[in-house]
């Protein structure tokens, strides 16, 4: 799968960042239970890579790894299962370790220079981010007119109710956000709930 393959399975991509490595398999069933195959675990936690290897190999999950920072994650995050990759940001040594580690990059940018920057470097797929404080449906609006060959996946401030605006954009393939794991639920290991905050971001349409 391309990564706008991946951007185009589900029309959410749920931020994920596992407190309790106990939480990683169950909630990514609840997840794919609900219809949400793609999977976002960030490195935000000491858990990330440990909840990538676990949850890649729950049958239906697309696994990627959020919040790649630094260039000797790529490969970690490879190896532990990720498919693809996701970063707040773009600099030139993350450039060369997503080209020398195979792994595919959604790279977040917020301005248009940096949208630019992005694709000389050969990026098409790209993160708004963080999408609302960016601007968010009118930025994408107004990037879509001199920027159209790019397509975004727009993640930051977005919710359940905010998602159909954004996804309604011609340049939209997907958002991401964090609603779909409330940190209470997962606590409570309340999975039944997680599928079902799955199932009403899978109903949504880009």
């Amino acid at each position: 799968m391309t990564l706008l393959d991946i951007m185009r399975t589900s029309a959410v991509i749920p931020v994920i960042a596992i407190d309790d490595p106990d939480h990683a398999v169950p909630l990514a069933k609840a997840l794919v239970a609900g219809g949400i195959r793609v999977l976002e675990v960030t490195l935000r936690t000491q858990h990330g890579l440990g909840a990538i290897r676990a949850m890649s190999a729950v049958e239906g999950a697309i696994v990627g790894v959020g919040t790649l920072t630094q260039p000797e994650e790529f490969a970690a995050a490879r190896d532990a299962g990720a498919v693809f990759g996701v970063s707040p940001g773009l600099t030139p040594s993350l450039v060369a370790a997503a080209k020398s580690s195979g792994l595919p990059l959604l790279p977040g940018v917020m301005t248009p220079s940096e949208v630019m920057a992005a694709r000389e470097q050969g990026f098409h797929q790209l993160k708004l981010f963080p999408a609302v404080p960016a601007g968010g449906v009118g930025m994408l609006n107004a990037i879509a007119g001199p920027l159209s060959d790019v397509m975004f996946c727009p993640t930051g401030g977005i919710s359940q109710e905010t998602a159909p605006a954004f996804l309604a954009l011609k340049n939209v393939a997907c958002v991401g956000g964090s609603w779909l794991t409330p940190k209470d639920a997962m606590k409570a290991g309340d999975w039944d709930h997680i599928t079902a905050l799955a199932k009403a971001a899978s109903a949504l349409k880009p």
